[in-house]
């Protein structure tokens, strides 16, 4: 049996939500959902919420660590902090898709 007009016209709208990791080779993960999110919804506001603390933690770190560092550490923190700046635009990517 196929949905009526009317039918169609109710069910709430359908979009492709940017997911907080990558799939292989580095390219982005998609979730198809509507407004009022599934599980894998959950587990990607979840995601974006550890990312996103560990980033400002990072960042708390690092400006401790700057004045006195060695070369090593700060190497290690620049990766850490690129890998970081890389999740949160990921997430303000996904966040303002959904403001549309």
């Amino acid at each position: 049996m196929s949905a009526t007009a009317d039918e169609e016209a109710s069910d709430p709208p359908r979009v492709a939500r940017l997911l907080p990791w990558s799939g292989p080779e580095r390219k982005p993960c998609y979730v198809i959902t509507d407004d009022q999110g599934g599980p894998v919804s959950r587990l990607a506001d979840a995601v974006e919420s550890i990312q996103l603390g560990m980033g400002a933690e990072l960042l708390g770190h690092a400006h401790e660590l700057l004045p006195d560092a060695p070369r090593g550490e700060l190497r290690f923190i620049a990766e850490r902090l690129a890998e970081a700046l890389g999740d949160a635009l990921r997430v303000a990517e996904s966040r303002g898709q959904r403001l549309r």
